[in-house]
């Protein structure tokens, strides 16, 4: 049964609600302080401002927060950073949200931002010990993205048709049919099978898994994310335009269903399978630079951008892809809640969620035939993914990439 919607007094604020007023000055200050601690993970992030705002300073209740969650975990972006836009907004209206969400992002963006910087201007990710380190990195990595598939599958994989629609999403995605068809088609299977009509729904899939099968024997069954891997060899197309990088950004901001994890199959698609101007390795390096950061994950867009575009094409993309995330809560988050609470809309968007863990298994899988090449690196991934499923510690994430790190470093002596 859900819970009753908060009763509101003459001013349309809840009666749950007591936020204290203050300075804009002050408000930008507790979310920039929140945005330096934000290690973690979405689970930490989210727990850390629980526990400051609703049990410490009770600025709602906890029945009232549960409610606004489960909103931005329907929503696409990251959910913390649409609670900090949310909360700051309830303090001191669109001018306090805007400020709220800029410091709870702005720790990590320029943190990632001096990252791409060093690693773009004395090519960090080549040669000697460095090489080594980074392709350790990237192994850790890999096997974040599986866990990461583990763990959202976990949730979101609740019946039968929804693992129909990840597994063909998984296959679809490896032979490069574009996600659009995938998530939309993912979407209206499982609507037709909530609304009772599971021939319809299976037929629909039927189409989708035999167009799949199809252009898999057209292709010769070519994994699709693997060819721009020759980007490392100097083969790079034309750098993309800086409206291309906000779009690319924008597209990802408003895809990201079921947490910051799920921007990658978008961003990789754009910028190594079929913009090429990254290679896996690259993008790889990426989301380990911003696993050791005190961000949301989805900060690694930064790094995507500075690679694409330099200093102007990170600001432009990050931009993009957070752009959503303030405009939901901003624009209308009361609109918003009351659509995604309608039965029809949930079940079509719980069928492109399940679409969304078939693209990030997919772009697991690729990631992992690129990155683990080796007994070293199938070592460490071997080792990473043990850690990540034996630990659920709040640094466990940072941990294991430092860890890589430093066992690719060691290799290299061994390896003499």
């Amino acid at each position: 049964m859900s819970a009753p919607a908060a009763k509101t007094n003459s001013s349309n604020t809840p009666d749950d609600v007591r936020v204290p007023r203050e300075s804009l000055g002050k408000l930008f200050l507790r979310f920039l302080r929140f945005g330096a601690l934000a290690w973690g993970g979405p689970v930490a992030q989210i727990a850390m401002i629980r526990q400051e705002l609703v049990e410490e300073e009770q600025w709602v209740t906890p029945a009232h927060f549960n409610r606004v969650l489960a909103v931005y975990q329907v929503l696409p972006g990251p959910e913390a950073h649409e609670l900090c836009v949310y909360f700051g907004m309830l303090a001191r209206g669109r001018t306090g949200g805007v400020l709220a969400g800029l410091g709870f992002m702005l720790p990590g963006f320029l943190l990632m931002f001096l990252l791409s910087w060093l690693y773009v201007r004395y090519g960090l990710q080549t040669g000697g010990a460095l090489g080594a380190v980074f392709a350790a990195v990237q192994a850790a990595v890999a096997a974040l993205i599986v866990r990461a598939v583990h763990r959202i599958g976990g949730h979101v994989l609740a019946d039968r048709w929804l693992w129909g629609i990840a597994a063909t999403a998984t296959a679809a995605q490896l032979l490069g049919i574009h996600f659009s068809l995938i998530l939309i088609t993912g979407g209206l299977v499982y609507l037709l099978a909530r609304e009772n009509r599971a021939r319809f729904a299976a037929a629909l899939l039927a189409v989708l898994i035999a167009g799949t099968i199809t252009w898999g024997i057209v292709k010769g069954f070519e994994f699709a994310g693997l060819g721009a891997a020759q980007v490392t060899e100097g083969i790079r197309q034309a750098a993309p335009s800086y409206v291309g990088l906000f779009v690319s950004g924008l597209k990802a901001g408003l895809l990201t269903f079921g947490g910051a994890y799920t921007v990658i199959p978008f961003l990789q698609h754009d910028a190594v399978s079929a913009g090429a101007w990254m290679s896996n390795g690259e993008f790889l390096d990426g989301l380990a630079l911003s696993g050791l950061l005190p961000a949301p994950l989805i900060i690694f867009a930064t790094f995507v951008g500075y690679v694409g575009g330099g200093p102007l094409g990170a600001v432009l993309l990050t931009i993009g892809i957070f752009l959503p995330a303030f405009a939901f809560t901003l624009l209308g988050h009361d609109a918003v809640e009351r659509l995604v609470h309608q039965p029809r809309v949930r079940e079509f968007l719980e069928g492109l969620t399940a679409g969304v863990v078939g693209l990030i298994a997919g772009t697991a899988i690729a990631l992992v035939m690129v990155s683990v090449s080796s007994w070293q690196t199938m070592a460490i991934f071997a080792l990473a993914l043990a850690a990540l499923f034996y630990s659920a510690k709040k640094l466990v994430v940072p941990g294991v990439i430092a860890g890589a790190a430093v066992l690719g470093f060691a290799l290299t002596f061994i390896g003499r």
